[in-house]
């Protein structure tokens, strides 16, 4: 199956806590971390939740 890599660009600070525990789900810790998941709709749906917090990288 497929990857997706996720990078973190904005701090979880003052983000609701739920958004902080998708964050967390998801692998990411600081800012400008890269994480490489396996591509399902469940990752795509927690990268909607704080898409606002990070962005998929292409390549």
């Amino acid at each position: 199956m497929a990857t997706v890599k996720i990078k973190q660009i904005k701090s979880k600070i003052g983000a609701p806590a739920d958004q902080k525990r998708t964050l967390e789900a998801l692998g990411l810790h600081k800012i400008s971390q890269v994480v490489e998941k396996e591509d399902s709709p469940a990752i795509r749906g927690m990268i909607r939740k704080v898409h606002h917090l990070v962005t998929v990288i292409e390549g």
